[in-house]
C-alpha cells in the first residue's frame, strides 16, 4: 500500500464520521485529486481482496471505514458497538416526509400527518438528522426543513437519489403500511 493510502487509512480509522474527499485531500497538499481517488481505490481493494472484516464505504457525503454487514449482528449482540437510538414511528414518518418532500415546512407536515409535529421536529433537529434549509415565501415566512449528511450516514446513503422510490415502498410495505405512510405517498403523487 502506498504512503498516501496509509495516511488516508489512518485518518479514516480515527474519524467517527465520514470524511469528504476534499478533506482527505487536505492531508497531503502535494496529492492531486486523482491521486487521492487512486489511494482510496487501493485502500478499498486492500480490504476487499485480503478479506478484512472492515470495508471502505462511500456514505453520507464522505468516506468511512465500517464493519462488514455480516459481522454487525454479532457485534451488536455483544453490545460492543454503540447503536443510534431508535426512532419512534412518529419520528420515522416525519423524517420520511422531510426526506421525500424537502424543503418542507411544519404546517405541510402537520397537514399530511394530521398531528402536531413540533416536538418530533425538535428531536430530529437535535439528533442532527434534519436542519433548517431556508424560509418559505408564505405568510409569516415559516422555516423549511431538509435532511442532513448525518441522515445519509445513518441510513447508509451516498445521496438522496438512493432513497427507495415511493412505488417501491408501497409494494414493500403493502401488508403493514400505516395510514400515514399512505398519506405521504399519495401527497407525493399529488405534487
Amino acid at each position: 500500500m502506498n504512503s498516501l493510502a496509509k495516511l488516508l487509512e489512518a485518518a479514516l480509522f480515527a474519524s467517527p464520521r465520514p470524511i469528504p474527499t476534499d478533506e482527505l485531500a487536505a492531508l497531503d497538499a502535494e496529492a492531486s485529486p486523482a491521486a487521492v481517488q487512486s489511494a482510496l481505490d487501493e485502500l478499498r481493494e486492500h480490504y476487499d481482496v485480503d478479506g478484512h472484516a472492515v470495508e471502505l464505504v462511500d456514505a453520507g457525503g464522505g468516506w468511512q471505514i465500517l464493519t462488514r454487514p455480516e459481522y454487525t449482528e454479532a457485534i451488536e449482540r455483544a453490545q460492543m458497538a454503540q447503536r443510534p437510538r431508535r426512532l419512534s414511528p412518529a419520528a420515522l414518518e416525519t423524517l420520511a416526509l422531510v426526506a421525500y418532500r424537502q424543503p418542507i415546512g411544519r404546517a405541510e407536515i402537520e397537514e399530511i400527518r394530521g398531528v402536531d409535529v413540533g416536538s418530533v421536529l425538535k428531536s430530529l433537529y437535535e439528533r442532527g438528522l434534519i436542519d433548517v434549509v431556508g424560509r418559505s415565501e408564505a405568510l409569516g415566512r415559516p422555516l423549511m426543513y431538509g435532511t442532513t449528511s448525518a441522515f445519509l450516514e445513518q441510513f447508509a446513503l451516498r445521496h438522496l437519489e438512493e432513497l427507495p422510490r415511493t412505488d417501491e415502498l408501497m409494494i414493500a410495505l403493502r401488508s403493514r403500511i400505516p395510514e400515514t405512510v399512505e398519506n405521504i405517498v399519495h401527497a407525493d403523487e399529488a405534487t
